[in-house]
């Protein structure tokens, strides 16, 4: 069963940044598409950014010009890099790795925090 961890998260103020790593166990990581979800307590998770195994991004236009979502297929990684984040950034953020279609694997979590 392919793992996927995820680290990074914190407590940042507004305005502040941070970087999400997600790394997958497994050989085929290159041929995955990466995603990032985020979910708040009482909604639905959220699609926040997505890379193809080609390296094309996709953003939420929530997070449009502030997060930029990368992948190195070396290290089986991908990052979210959020910029300038806001109190509604908040959320718990998951990475998920998708083949043709279907879901891989879930990683548990991680928590962003932002505020002052």
């Amino acid at each position: 069963q392919v793992q996927v961890v995820e680290s990074g998260g914190g407590l940042v103020q507004p305005g502040g940044s941070l970087r999400l790593s997600c790394t997958t166990s497994g050989s085929i990581f290159r041929l995955y598409v990466m995603e990032w979800h985020r979910q708040v307590p009482g909604k639905q998770r959220e699609l926040v950014a997505t890379i193809t195994h080609g390296g094309t991004p996709n953003y939420t236009d929530s997070v449009k010009g502030r997060f930029t979502i990368s992948r190195d297929n070396v290290k089986n990684t991908v990052y979210l890099q959020m910029n300038s984040l806001k109190p509604e950034d908040t959320a718990v953020y998951y990475c998920h790795a998708a083949r043709l279609g279907r879901t891989v694997s879930w990683g548990q979590g991680t928590q962003v925090t932002v505020s002052s």
